[in-house]
């Protein structure tokens, strides 16, 4: 019996991968996390949902990392052994490397030709037997079932944890973009700067993701609710409770979504005319986990007058779109030998 080779799209973010496989669908959904005995760097201990537990609580000869930083590889032999670890779980073969998968791996748009042949090169050592580079916007637009193959101007705000990607597509390109390294690991980072700065207390990353999630609003809030919050003391070292309010988060993460909200008015200024005028009819669309901040969609539509509505899976949007991508897998690769190794075409 001749063996099929697989074709998989990898959604690689900075917080979470996602992996699809083309007839099942949506197979992985995992925290970008690795975590390493100290001084193996090749000893893998746990990698995704099990590795981000460890964070913050590991001992002196355990680290928990993640690989990638702003959307692209800051760590490349974390990276292959991440991906490694993915595929051998979704070919469920120890001798997959017999069967390597054709794959399609998305990327931000503004990655530099260098960063887009790390990524290329780590899906390649990670056991891929091809592998595309696509843009995320494209796929994420795909995926959030926009009209892109159509002469119209279609809108996508995706914003994960690394990346904000802005992008204008019609006819199954990406006309105008812009990408900036601000998300929500940025919206965390703000959230625990501003808990030092005005309660002298320190937490983790994973605190100051759930008091995002919790109360966190791009908006000011309906009701001003509070959050007990435990960390750190700065002045003495021990540990320490304090309440935040729902205001105060929104005041916190001010400047990075300011951010955001200046790289799309920026994308729309160099948007054609009539792909703008197409815009402002049909709106623009968010994706992207930061995207389900509340109240970002009214905080999109008050800076720009145009309507910004969330698509129907914001998490899963770029993987869809990726697996759509891959059910032409020989047609995309073709034309990634055209485009500089870009997926701008289906």
């Amino acid at each position: 019996m001749p063996m099929l080779r697989s074709n998989i799209a990898i959604d690689l973010g900075t917080a979470n991968v996602l992996v699809y496989v083309q007839g099942r669908g949506i197979v992985i959904r995992e925290p970008s996390v690795v975590a390493l005995r100290a001084g193996e760097r090749n000893q893998v201990v746990a990698v995704g949902e099990s590795a981000r537990s460890m964070m913050g609580r590991t001992p002196d000869d355990i680290v928990a990392v993640r690989p990638l930083k702003d959307g692209v590889i800051a760590d490349f032999d974390i990276t292959r052994a991440m991906l490694r670890y993915f595929l051998k779980r979704v070919l469920q073969r120890q001798w997959f490397l017999a069967l390597s998968p054709n794959v399609v791996v998305c990327v931000p748009c503004g990655v530099t030709d260098v960063e887009r042949r790390a990524v290329k090169e780590a899906m390649l050592k990670a056991g891929a037997w091809n592998a595309v580079v696509a843009d995320e916007p494209l796929a994420a637009a795909i995926g959030a079932g926009m009209p892109v193959g159509e002469p119209l101007g279609n809108m996508i705000v995706d914003i994960g944890g690394g990346t904000c990607e802005v992008a204008v597509v019609s006819l199954g390109s990406i006309v105008v973009s812009r990408s900036i390294r601000v998300g929500g690991n940025r919206l965390d980072e703000a959230i625990a700067a501003y808990l030092r700065k005005h309660y002298d207390i320190l937490i983790g990353d994973r605190t100051a993701e759930d008091i995002k999630i919790n109360i966190g609003s791009a908006i000011e809030p309906r009701f001003n609710n509070t959050m007990t919050i435990r960390g750190q003391n700065i002045k003495d070292g021990l540990p320490r409770t304090v309440e935040i309010s729902a205001q105060e988060v929104r005041a916190a993460m001010a400047a990075p979504l300011a951010r955001i909200l200046e790289a799309i008015c920026a994308t729309l200024e160099a948007t054609p005319p009539e792909l703008a005028a197409d815009v402002m009819h049909n709106g623009m669309m968010l994706s992207g986990g930061t995207s389900l901040l509340p109240g970002l969609d009214v905080l999109v539509y008050r800076e720009t007058g145009i309507q910004a509505t969330l698509c129907d899976h914001p998490m899963e949007a770029v993987a869809l779109g990726a697996g759509r991508i891959v059910e032409e897998f020989q047609t995309v690769s073709r034309m990634q030998r055209e485009h500089r190794g870009a997926v701008y075409h289906l």
